[in-house]
């Protein structure tokens, strides 16, 4: 029998008690000290940027040498000393920053691309807004990489954002000096006559892992921009309106496998494109990105994965359009983040996604089909004004995507994806310096659908959704809240299709929902709470959220699972200072439990971690994890929920001290289920080595093997009844990441990235489901005898006698295959003005496969690189022009 267990309370009161108690008896930390930095006007000329602060001009300015540790020891004085200088005249912010050391030679002087910066390094960050909440940052290493990122929210980093600036570093007997120029126009700023910003300025010390602040805070404090000091004497200047735009042209050159009679398989396809990114500040807070048929042939390829699960692979966001200052545009599902933090309002994927549809190729004919929908044009407008209202709208459209069919020389056209608009419009409000947030989202996705091949697609469905946190006792308490509803229109056969997907199976006979094939509509709604301590050494938190079974994201956000409510408790401690052997330490204990809305018991689990730092900076992870009894509602494809047995995880990992030029690690997991469900292993090493500092080599081969009494093969009928079919499957997965990065300077990189995958399942113990629901897991099934099912090696099927009468009675093909692929991508990447970028990309992917469920590590590699590469080339040349 299923638990109905709709009793949430005792958790709600056991978590409320535990978070009283340590309320309590948890003391608030103290106020640090303010800061103040009066910045100089340039008088006469403009400091030269080389890296030297030998300019005239440079004296006009004070030097500022207060510094503070913050890691490791918090508070304490550094072990070097640092001094700053800033100047300003009607255009750029100047600023000088000179490290001592008293043993140059120590000085890590690391080579890489933008972004990517690490070794000895300096920043300044800026609160333009001077709200407390929004801070610019911009810092360089000893040799001059640079890393920029802007804050939101305090302690939001965004670090796609990528301003144009300049900076020059330097090395002599007394340290290293960074010498950086910020044009204003990259600044958002009041129109008045006296500023006052919030600035930090901050040094980290790469031998010694120090990080040396400017306006002080203690670790136990939350936030991190609200704590910045105060630069004044920017006065009588101007906030500057940055127009910019970057044409781009590219040329591309395909090369695959040559497939007689195929009228589309040459071998050899040549390509080219023009397009547009501009860049419009609408305003003094308002700035205006765009983008007309955009290319994103330099990013970096998904890596290999074979999902066998009911639900949606979740894959990165790697184009620069949409990653850059994408925060604004970040809506998750639970309050506080927590196991589904990858649900959300957007997702951004969904713009330029793969066609829904695919072309029906039975008779023969041969198909060109574009592999994504192709963008014809899309702006952000983000921002946020004075009076503290940050704003996101993003609008985009996608082109009517056809495939061309050839069928014995006789060409047609089928629509694969229909021409869809893509809106998006969030907006936030800082309430009381930042210590009240709230907000609100909607999206819109409009289908203009011609095509009754693809009638199953929604053609309207929005979303929208509010919420709100608040912080109290210098933000060491918070309590956030949100509400989200959807709503979709279409066709009955779009509203019967969105019914019966994995996200809610309403066909289901043990459901919480019903199937009606009559609706043109569905909708849904969803809540979340939570209240934390994030402050201190002893953090807590609880939450609760609920997601109804008609609610549905997925045509522009992200979502795996509806009918659901959950409740979670968590509790940590952190140390930051060392003591002992220890340089820092943290504990985590949490615990969580789900439901669906028929009140019944799905998941719970309980999980405890512990992460730790020698002083001599190796690292040491250990976790482990108790599931209870799952209520598995969807690996049946909409058939009945069946009980799953707890299970025993647990993981380890061990790390080498990460200064060295040679580091590694080594995370080793182990799993088990009750009643021999399941069993799993898992290895991952990691090797880095840094001969010198332009040329940074690694590579993490992993390696994972898991068997499960419990997998999906297919639904029969049997007269009126369905039958589902089942079997156990034991899974081997072996992958290696490659990276090769090579900084000529830094603003020349070479990178190369590659990943060999082999995967083999081999299915076994066949069953049928007769009994689902049981606390004894093998009695949900029967399991056919080698006298009831026999394999036909001709057709590589299975035969199946049902009912023991000696005919066959279901037939499935062989579920056992491996599969091979190998994917890479080698990018020559040169800013040689900045802004403007010179990309030569080469992209190769190879696959193979076959019926053969055995995991065979030499022949797999073999087959794969047997098989014939599919190469890209290509040439993209932009240039920015700035007004």
């Amino acid at each position: 029998m299923i638990r109905k267990n709709t009793n949430i309370i005792p958790f709600f009161i056991f978590g409320i008690t535990f978070l009283l108690i340590l309320f309590i008896s948890t003391t608030v930390s103290a106020q640090t000290r303010k800061v103040t930095y009066k910045a100089e006007k340039v008088q006469g000329k403009a400091p030269v940027i080389d890296g030297h602060l030998n300019d005239k001009a440079w004296q006009a300015a004070k030097w500022d040498t207060d510094f503070t540790q913050y890691e490791p020891y918090d508070g304490k004085a550094p072990s070097q000393k640092t001094a700053f200088k800033i100047l300003f005249d009607n255009n750029n912010l100047y600023v000088g920053i000179r490290c001592f050391d008293t043993d140059p030679s120590k000085i890590e002087k690391i080579l890489s691309r933008r972004d990517k910066t690490d070794g000895d390094w300096v920043g300044i960050g800026i609160d333009s807004y001077n709200d407390k909440l929004t801070g610019f940052v911009f810092s360089a290493n000893a040799v001059g990489v640079k890393w920029d990122g802007k804050f939101t929210n305090d302690d939001d980093i965004d670090d796609t954002w990528n301003p144009v600036w300049y900076v020059k570093t330097s090395i002599d007997s007394l340290g290293w000096i960074a010498e950086m120029r910020i044009p204003l126009s990259q600044l958002r700023f009041a129109k008045t006559k006296n500023h006052v910003w919030g600035l930090q300025v901050i040094r980290k010390i790469y031998r010694k892992q120090e990080m040396d602040i400017w306006s002080p805070q203690s670790k136990s404090e939350s936030g991190w921009v609200s704590h910045w000091g105060d630069l004044t004497g920017i006065d009588n200047i101007h906030p500057k309106k940055e127009i910019a735009l970057t044409p781009y042209v590219l040329g591309k050159l395909k090369t695959e496998e040559k497939q007689s009679g195929n009228p589309f398989a040459t071998g050899v396809t040549p390509g080219y494109s023009i397009g547009l990114d501009g860049k419009i500040a609408v305003t003094n807070d308002l700035t205006l990105n765009f983008t007309v048929n955009p290319d994103f042939g330099q990013v970096e390829a998904d890596p290999s994965v074979v999902n066998l699960s009911a639900f949606e692979s979740y894959f990165q966001e790697r184009r620069p359009f949409f990653v850059e200052e994408n925060n604004i545009f970040n809506f998750p599902l639970e309050a506080g983040g927590g196991g589904f933090s990858r649900e959300n309002l957007f997702y951004s994927r969904r713009i330029g996604r793969s066609p829904h549809n695919y072309p029906d190729l039975s008779t023969g004919e041969y198909a060109k089909v574009p592999q994504a929908t192709r963008i014809l044009g899309a702006f952000k407008l983000s921002g946020k004004t004075r009076t503290g209202w940050s704003i996101g709208v993003l609008e985009s459209v996608t082109n009517n995507t056809k495939a061309t069919i050839d069928s014995a020389g006789i060409r047609s056209k089928q629509t694969i994806e229909p021409l869809t608009n893509y809106f998006n419009a969030r907006v936030q409000k800082d309430i009381n310096k930042g210590k009240t947030i709230i907000g609100g989202m909607v999206t819109a996705t409009n289908r203009f659908i011609k095509d009754s091949s693809l009638m199953y697609l929604p053609t309207a469905a929005y979303t929208a959704g509010i919420d709100f946190q608040t912080f109290w006792k210098d933000k060491t308490y918070r309590l956030s809240a949100k509400a989200i509803g959807s709503r979709l229109t279409g066709s009955t056969e779009a509203i019967t299709y969105e019914q019966e997907s994995s996200r809610r199976y309403y066909q289901k006979p043990d459901g919480t929902r019903k199937l009606d094939t009559t609706l043109r509509i569905l909708q849904g709604t969803g809540s979340s709470a939570e209240f934390a301590k994030i402050g201190g050494h002893w953090q807590f938190g609880v939450s609760a959220s609920m997601l109804s079974p008609g609610l549905e994201l997925n045509d522009q956000g992200y979502m795996r699972i509806a009918d659901m409510i959950k409740q979670s408790v968590w509790t940590s401690y952190k140390i930051w200072d060392p003591f002992g052997i220890f340089r820092s330490m943290n504990i985590n204990v949490g615990q969580h439990s789900g439901y669906d809305f028929k009140g019944r018991n799905t998941f719970s689990g309980y999980s405890l971690r512990f992460n730790t730092q020698f002083k001599n900076y190796w690292t040491f992870n250990l976790g482990s994890y108790h599931s209870g009894w799952n209520l598995d509602r969807h690996e049946l494809r909409g058939g009945p929920s069946i009980l799953i047995p707890g299970s025993w995880n647990f993981w380890t990992s061990v790390g080498t001290d990460n200064r060295k030029k040679l580091t590694g690690s080594i995370s080793y997991s182990r799993g088990k289920g009750m009643q021999q469900y399941s069993k799993s292993m898992g290895m991952n090493v990691r090797i880095r080595y840094r001969p010198f500092s332009a040329l940074n080599l690694s590579i993490s081969p992993s390696y994972s093997e898991s068997y499960k009494d419990f997998i999906y093969i297919s639904k029969q009928e049997q007269g009126s009844q369905p039958v589902y079919l089942v079997s156990s499957i034991n899974q081997q997965v072996f992958s290696a990441s490659l990276r090769v990065n090579f900084s000529f300077t830094p603003d020349l990189s070479l990178e190369y990235w590659g990943q060999p995958f082999l995967f083999s399942g081999n299915y076994s113990g066949f069953k049928k489901v007769t009994h689902p629901n049981q606390k004894d897991f093998a009695s949900q099934f029967y399991t056919y005898s080698s006298n009831e099912i026999t394999y036909d090696e001709a057709t590589n099927q299975y035969l199946i006698d049902d009912n023991g009468d000696g005919n066959t009675d279901f037939t499935i093909d062989n579920p056992d295959f491996s599969f091979m692929e190998f994917r890479s991508n080698m990018v020559l990447r040169w800013e040689f003005v900045p802004g403007s970028t010179f990309f030569f990309v080469w992209s190769q992917e190879r696959s193979d496969g076959n019926s053969n469920g055995d995991f065979d590590f030499g022949g797999g590699f073999n087959q794969l690189f047997k098989a014939h590469p599919t190469n890209v080339f290509l040439l993209k040349f932009s240039y920015r022009f700035s007004m």
